[in-house]
């Protein structure tokens, strides 16, 4: 028996459950989103944030989550060009792939057990794009499978997502750096062809930056994220929202309700996208 949006945030010890006094619009996206996001009212951001991870957490003070979508300022990014990877550019899948698994264009192959590509669903809404693997996606081949893994397949079952269905997930390098540091400049330089590639041929209609690695990444900007939070980006005509990294949020429990506004705001990016005409 299917549970329902309550059954559900209750089986994951998130209650009580708050609602907003107007509903937010239904979101016009995936498939599951729009079985699953009726003329109901969300539940209260801050309250979802404080109990993602686990139900001991310190309670978060509320949080405005509905900035409106006007209120955004759009900045246009030129995607780099991918010469630095001879033919990259032409690449199907299969060799894409191929090349990624096989790459030494960086020292961090050196120590890699594998190369971690990416996974999802290859017609997605949604990208979310991290900074690099860890241990544990080092040994499985697959990102995002850890602790920070987990959170955020809680933050896209908040939103009525999973992962592999209008959902692909990869990051800005494709091999684990030492002690799971944050990737060099250099070595986003040299995966940077491959992801553009694979942004290519996904054509997403919203890619979402998880921590400041993704954003130097895609947009090649070294402001901070709390002053690039809440603005709209743009990387090849597609949207681009920015957020913290999931294992930032591991250790800083009250910024999970910043990163739930986040996520609401890039899901309006997406509404838009998907409806321009339709009023906010």
């Amino acid at each position: 028996m299917s549970l329902t949006r309550e059954q559900m945030l209750a089986e994951m010890g998130i209650s009580p459950i708050w609602k907003l006094r107007d509903p937010v619009p239904a979101f016009a996206g995936t498939e599951s989103e729009s079985a699953s996001a009726p003329d109901s009212p969300a539940v209260v951001p801050a309250e979802l944030a404080a109990a993602i991870v686990d139900t001991t957490a310190p309670e978060v003070p509320a949080a405005n989550a509905t900035k409106p979508i006007g209120e955004s300022s759009a900045i246009r990014q030129t995607p780099v060009a991918t010469a630095s990877v001879p033919g990259v550019a032409a690449m199907g899948w299969p060799e894409l792939s191929r090349a990624v698994a096989e790459c030494r264009a960086c020292p961090l192959c050196q120590q890699r057990k594998q190369a971690v590509f990416g996974v999802g669903d290859l017609n997605p809404d949604w990208l979310f794009i991290g900074e690099g693997p860890g241990a544990d996606e080092d040994v499985q081949g697959e990102p995002f499978v850890g602790q920070a893994g987990k959170l955020l397949d809680n933050m896209l079952s908040a939103l009525d997502l999973q992962r592999g269905t209008k959902v692909y997930i990869g990051n800005a390098v494709k091999c684990r750096p030492p002690g799971n540091r944050t990737p060099e400049a250099a070595e986003m330089a040299a995966c940077r062809p491959y992801l553009e590639r694979q942004i290519a041929l996904l054509k997403p209609k919203i890619i979402v930056l998880l921590g400041k690695a993704a954003v130097h990444a895609v947009l090649h900007d070294d402001k901070s994220l709390a002053s690039m939070r809440g603005k709209q980006f743009e990387y090849a005509g597609i949207p681009v929202a920015v957020t913290y990294h999931p294992a930032y949020l591991l250790r800083n429990l009250p910024e999970k309700a910043k990163a739930w506004e986040d996520l609401l705001f890039a899901r309006r990016l997406l509404q838009a996208e998907s409806a321009p005409d339709l009023p906010f």
